[in-house]
């Protein structure tokens, strides 16, 4: 039940000095049935815990103290990953071809049509929600993976590099029943319904053989 309540949550933060636009924006989203939280600073916004759930950043790039485009840096140097909307009454093209480049979602200049934010919020909100889904199954793919013995990793590794089972009983010295045993285990473990859904398992993972030599 709370699973499903954090996967529907979602949030719509802003910065911007401005305390009337601060209020619009508010009415705005709330009026769309989308949480917000308004902040006057950058370093307002970071005193206050981040959501660890779906949100987008709505950021005015002329800012007091640390500029929007800047605080798009230090995000990404801290490795904190959360789509951003520029806003600005001051915009020119380098400025507007510098945040894009640095992966913001859109660049709305001001005046902007109310349609014009939803529609990139919406398009950010979808965005996190779709890296967050698959951080999470890649989470869980490692989680499985790390349930195998050493012995089941050695067979997948092989198996999914294109050995038959008779090879890998080569290779690995045992008998061929002995490698059916673990790839059955290793199959069951990592939830995979075909040979071809394990490859794709281990190509989503980067395990070859080399990685195998390696660990």
């Amino acid at each position: 039940m709370t699973t499903e309540k954090n996967e529907a949550q979602k949030m719509v933060l802003v910065v911007d000095d401005d305390e009337s636009l601060r209020v619009a924006l508010t009415y705005l989203f709330q009026s769309m049935n989308l949480p917000v939280k308004v902040f006057a600073s950058t370093a307002e916004l970071l005193s206050s815990k981040l959501p660890d759930f779906v949100s987008c950043l709505v950021l005015d790039i002329r800012l007091p103290g640390v500029s929007g485009l800047e605080f798009q840096d230090v995000l990404a140097k801290a490795g904190i990953r959360i789509p951003i909307i520029f806003m600005t009454g001051h915009g020119d093209v380098p400025m507007s071809v510098k945040a894009m480049k640095a992966g913001a979602i859109d660049f709305l200049p001001k005046p902007f049509r109310d349609q014009d934010m939803l529609d990139a919020v919406t398009r950010a909100l979808d965005q996190d929600r779709k890296w967050r889904e698959s951080k999470q199954a890649l989470a869980n793919l490692q989680r499985r993976f790390q349930s195998l013995t050493r012995r089941e990793r050695e067979v997948l590794t092989l198996v999914t590099s294109g050995l038959m089972n008779k090879q890998i009983a080569h290779e690995l010295n045992v008998t061929e029943i002995t490698v059916k045993i673990h790839r059955g285990h290793a199959m069951k473990k990592m939830e995979a319904r075909s040979l071809a859904d394990l490859v794709r398992m281990a190509e989503t993972l980067g395990i070859t053989r080399a990685h195998q030599s390696t660990t």
